[in-house]
């Protein structure tokens, strides 16, 4: 029983790092090719989307705009009280009146060094060498039943993500990741489906997001999306704190 308990172990080992009938290459310019194409990706100059973030039975509105070259901003909506996130190409800065802070501040460490990578406008997979970005190709594996190439992506910034992209339609379909957070270590998964058409380009309608191997996490679903909207570049910059009034003397 021992052997053939060891030869199936070896067996399914073997299967997880088998050989790829294409290079990491070939798969990432086939991922290009499906999502538009090079020539169509590269003619949009900035995206905003709108649509919901759904958490444990909260609901919040969600925005997200970016700009080229990197530019990104996220805003959410709860009971009245709007967080943002953003970064400008240069600063990353935040407003969270959830948490009690009102005024914007600047990002550091490890919450900025997440959001250059986010702020990739064309995505980490094209032109990753010039970026500095490290990609590896770990072999096939099925996630729910769908053939995938798995690529291992580092990017400049030092962060880690495993890629998981469909072997027939060349999209990506979940992708995990270990970050670290306040000093910690999170690990991830976020899984990209319902791929719909705009402006012939094809982007991911649902992204579900959740510590791996949690039954739940948050999910975004993208109601309207839009290509080449006019967005100022001031949008994306931190706003200036305002100095605290002067007390009145009486």
């Amino acid at each position: 029983m021992r052997k053939t308990l060891t030869l199936a172990a070896a067996l399914l080992f073997a299967f997880s790092l088998q050989a790829a009938d294409l290079t990491v290459d070939e798969i990432l310019n086939k991922n290009t090719e499906a999502r538009g194409g090079l020539e169509k990706l590269q003619k949009v100059k900035s995206m905003r989307f709108n649509g919901k973030l759904s958490m444990g039975g909260m609901e919040a509105a969600f925005s997200m705009s970016k700009k080229r070259p990197e530019m990104v901003k996220m805003e959410f909506t709860i009971q009245g009280m709007t967080g943002v996130q953003a970064y400008d190409g240069t600063t990353g800065w935040m407003v969270m009146p959830f948490m009690g802070k009102k005024d914007p501040e600047a990002m550091s460490g490890d919450a900025l060094k997440e959001f250059k990578d986010q702020a990739d406008f064309d995505g980490p997979f094209i032109d990753y060498a010039k970026k500095g970005n490290k990609v590896e190709l770990l072999g096939k594996t099925d996630v729910e039943g769908t053939p995938t190439y798995k690529v291992k992506l580092t990017t400049k910034e030092g962060n880690e993500t495993t890629v998981y992209i469909d072997a027939e339609t060349f999209l990506e379909v979940k992708m995990e990741a270990k970050r670290k957070m306040q000093g910690q270590e999170i690990e991830g998964e976020t899984t990209l489906g319902n791929y719909q058409e705009v402006e012939g380009l094809l982007i991911p309608f649902s992204i579900e997001m959740k510590a791996k191997g949690a039954p739940a996490g948050q999910t975004i679903t993208i109601d309207k999306a839009e290509i080449n909207v006019d967005l100022e570049d001031a949008s994306f910059k931190m706003p200036a704190v305002k100095p605290a009034a002067e007390t009145v003397k009486q």
